[in-house]
């Protein structure tokens, strides 16, 4: 009897060992197993399907980061083709995390550092330039300028790649004005930055925060000091261009436009562990803050802390933040809940409790107000299936 079972090839150069591909990899996975379809690792996909007759295709689908040689054989051979590479020159149905909204993620974080400059190093690609423009209209929102320098993401291709990106580093470090908050197109890219200032005698994250880009976690936890990013949730563009795939090989018309998946979050690590304030009284209590929100606080409390009346506190976080000590509280707190939605298999109550909402209502009713949605729906946004 001739097998039924779907073979689906997967291109995504997993050679690299890089979590951005090694992670949309891991999402394929699962879905293909409920599907039952035979995964086969084919990193010259391209190639294998040119060589094939009209009708003697190997595969029945194929997800890739997508040349321009696998789209022009897949249409030739009739084989449906889901791209989940942002560059990619191939115009086939596609997934994509979206850069944009990691681009002012990142740049809302150093603004709530209370940081008043800022730079950006990225590549030229579609991709960091849609997270260059995210981070450089969100600075701009704010009523502040960015400078913006553009270097190759893969500095480490030769030496003299490495010494070229090595000047480029120096020569734009050479243009800060500290503080400064500094988004890096790419992690490992972040570390050669972080390495350069330190070698300078600058103090991360107290004179240069730096956020990197997609929270590769040898790159961003394995030296110190560690290194802010974004989660991406790349292992969701794996599970939703599988599910894509399903339905194109099923026979079902291909998307008009690239499914887009919001960031997950942003992971905050110790090179943006700062509060750029002049107010050193501010400063403590932001700390405070910090340290405390999932305890019952309140801005009295906060005041207490730090040693100062609470109408003076309030009036120097309107000063210096333009926000009120209750609204950081809150700020806070939402964003220990967005992660614990995320990451963590609490349920809604008891994360409702251990980040310092004094009940569940009071938590629904927050994260509605601030976000749009509820805590429950944030939930099922941003976790694959």
């Amino acid at each position: 009897m001739t097998s039924t079972k779907k073979r689906v090839a997967v291109m995504l150069e997993l050679g690299e060992g890089l979590q951005r591909h090694t992670s949309v990899f891991s999402g394929i996975l699962p879905y293909a197993k409920r599907r039952d379809w035979e995964v086969i690792i084919d990193e010259f996909a391209d190639d294998t399907l040119a060589q094939c007759k009209r009708d003697g295709a190997p595969y029945d689908g194929v997800i890739a980061r997508a040349t321009a040689k696998l789209a022009k054989q897949a249409k030739r051979l009739g084989l449906p083709v889901v791209n989940v590479w942002r560059n990619s020159p191939a115009r086939v149905p596609s997934v994509f995390a979206d850069l944009e909204k990691a681009g002012r993620l990142r740049a809302e974080h150093l603004l709530l550092r209370g940081l008043r400059h800022f730079a950006v190093l990225t590549g030229k690609s579609i991709g960091h330039r849609l997270g260059l423009k995210g981070f450089v209209d969100s600075i701009q929102d704010a009523g502040l300028e960015c400078s913006a320098a553009y270097i190759s993401v893969t500095p480490s291709a030769n030496l003299r790649a490495w010494r070229k990106a090595e000047r480029a580093i120096r020569e734009w470090i050479d243009g800060f004005e500290l503080p400064i908050g500094v988004y890096v197109g790419a992690d490992e890219v972040a570390r050669i930055v972080i390495q350069t200032c330190l070698n300078r005698g600058m103090r991360i994250p107290e004179e240069v925060a730096v956020v990197g880009g997609s929270n590769e976690i040898s790159f961003c936890e394995g030296l110190t000091p560690s290194l802010t990013s974004v989660e991406l949730g790349l292992d969701r563009i794996g599970h939703e261009a599988s599910v894509l795939l399903g339905h194109l090989m099923d026979g079902e018309p291909p998307p008009t436009r690239p499914l887009l998946l919001p960031p997950i979050g942003l992971i905050a690590r110790r090179s943006t562990d700062f509060f750029s304030v002049d107010d050193e009284t501010v400063e403590a209590a932001l700390r405070f803050i910090a340290n405390h929100s999932h305890r019952p606080i309140g801005p009295d409390e906060v005041a207490e802390a730090v040693g100062a009346r609470p109408r003076t506190l309030q009036h120097r976080f309107k000063q210096c933040l333009d926000r009120g000590v209750a609204t950081e509280i809150r700020r806070v707190r939402v964003e220990r809940a967005k992660r614990e939605l995320t990451y963590g298999d609490r349920s809604i109550a008891d994360i409702a409790d251990a980040v310092g909402f004094g009940s569940r209502i009071q938590f629904h009713q927050t994260f509605q107000r601030e976000l749009g949605v509820s805590p429950s729906e944030y939930r099922k946004q941003n976790r694959s299936s």
